[in-house]
């Protein structure tokens, strides 16, 4: 960054902050955190050593509290109205209520905070919204909740973009594909273009871990041997929840794909393989260390000198949970870029008429009385949208899940369906989740 770009630092609110992914690679892009706010502890302590550390490092004006520990939605934890107008509210908020690997409760999650995320943005205002999250609020199960997300953003005045990006794509040497929504006030959505794939294909696991499995005195022909089988990316790092035991690389599939890569996948190592070191009977090869974790994940290059803090299995979960630094860089300039409104604005393609969930949105307008599944189809026919039955029922099945839905049983024995309130939190008093929160305290993450 130049020395004229660096004295444009934009500030940015970072909340479910985690171990400092996104803050770092924010940070690299030229954001400034003004606070971030995390539930976890440990998380914290890491997030808070860091990047006092990179801030003084830069140059840049640390704030006396950087760090807010507790439960973002919880008022006692900050105040957002102190944060009003902020060039960029980002987060990465929990992935659990929208994982395949999950129950994809949604919005009957307690850990669900997308909603309430776009009724912050409401509220403080800011130019620009980062929110990431796992690929499957990308699936038609969600389709309903990303209407509804869409449509309030474009009543609080935002123009929105959703993309599936792959961390690999940005030199990161693994899978992980997350779910990004990018939101800006309309001056600057102008300006606004998705980072580009890097041209150069990302590292093996081989190519990336090489040095650090001699670093221990393996022996060089052994090394060599594991890199050349190790010849892939990585599957996606996961085992991120205190809900699933201690530190492992995951469920069966990916051991599998690790096996296939010469890695044992059944728990992490203290250290890199010594001299003579000779796989367990079994066992696909060596385990990985936490420091080789982090750099599948993307502590790499300009961002290895990030030191987490805590037990090994705690400093897995922050990794596990962690937003490449790389993908948040990419990110954080692409929107920098659009906020300094460089290059020449774009036609925009008004959102609002983006349809996610045709269903949601005939519901959604069409409040009178209650629509039978034979109805549906004919008013969305007209319009130019084909749903056979069974597909009708599915929305309507899904949409049950997240939004009050009323049935009303006709004379002539058909359901009949009107759409109801969204189920999910969006900074209610008396809604279920502060009782479920509380209850799971100690094993949200």
């Amino acid at each position: 960054m130049s020395a004229a770009e660096h004295k444009q630092r934009l500030e940015v609110v970072e909340i479910c902050a985690g171990a400092g992914g996104q803050s770092l690679g924010l940070h690299r892009a030229g954001f400034t955190h003004k606070l971030a706010v995390e539930l976890d502890v440990h998380a914290a302590h890491t997030l808070e050593q860091n990047l006092r550390r990179v801030l003084k490092e830069d140059g840049v004006d640390v704030p006396a509290e950087l760090v807010r520990v507790g439960d973002v939605a919880n008022p006692s934890t900050w105040n957002p109205d102190l944060y009003k107008g902020v060039e960029l509210l980002a987060g990465g908020v929990p992935c659990p209520p929208f994982s395949i690997a999950g129950k994809q409760l949604g919005s009957s999650d307690e850990r669900d905070l997308f909603a309430w995320a776009i009724e912050l943005c409401g509220r403080m205002r800011p130019k620009a919204l980062l929110l990431e999250n796992v690929r499957g609020l990308s699936t038609n199960r969600f389709s309903g909740y990303r209407q509804a997300v869409l449509d309030k953003l474009h009543e609080f005045g935002y123009i929105a973009f959703w993309k599936l990006l792959h961390a690999s794509d940005f030199g990161v040497p693994q899978l992980r594909p997350r779910f990004v929504l990018i939101a800006l006030l309309p001056e600057y959505a102008k300006h606004f273009e998705w980072p580009k794939k890097h041209s150069v294909p990302p590292p093996t696991v081989g190519e990336a871990l090489a040095d650090l499995m001699r670093e221990n005195g393996w022996g060089d022909e052994e090394v060599d041997a594991w890199v050349k089988k190790a010849n892939d990316i990585a599957p996606t790092i996961v085992g991120g929840s205190k809900k699933h035991g201690g530190a492992d690389l995951g469920p069966t599939r990916a051991k599998r794909a690790w096996a296939d890569l010469g890695v044992d996948a059944l728990g992490v190592a203290n250290e890199a393989p010594g001299p003579g070191f000779k796989p367990l009977r079994g066992a696909p090869g060596p385990k990985l260390t936490t420091k080789m974790v982090a750099r599948i994940q993307g502590w790499n290059g300009e961002f290895a000198d990030w030191e987490f803090l805590g037990r090994k299995t705690s400093v897995y979960r922050q990794i596990g949970n962690a937003f490449p630094p790389p993908v948040a860089k990419a990110l954080g300039e692409a929107i920098r870029d659009a906020l300094l409104q460089k290059g020449e604005p774009r036609p925009l393609v008004e959102t609002s008429s983006t349809v996610h969930d045709p269903v949601y949105k005939l519901l959604r307008t069409e409040t009178r009385r209650p629509l039978t599944v034979e109805q549906i189809m004919t008013k969305l026919a007209r319009i130019g949208v084909t749903m056979e039955q069974p597909d009708v029922e599915r929305h309507l099945n899904h949409l049950g899940h997240d939004f009050e839905v009323e049935k009303v049983v006709r004379k002539s024995g058909e359901l009949a369906y009107r759409l109801g309130e969204f189920k999910a939190f969006v900074g209610q008093d008396d809604h279920q989740r502060h009782d479920l929160f509380t209850q799971h305290r100690t094993k949200i993450s």
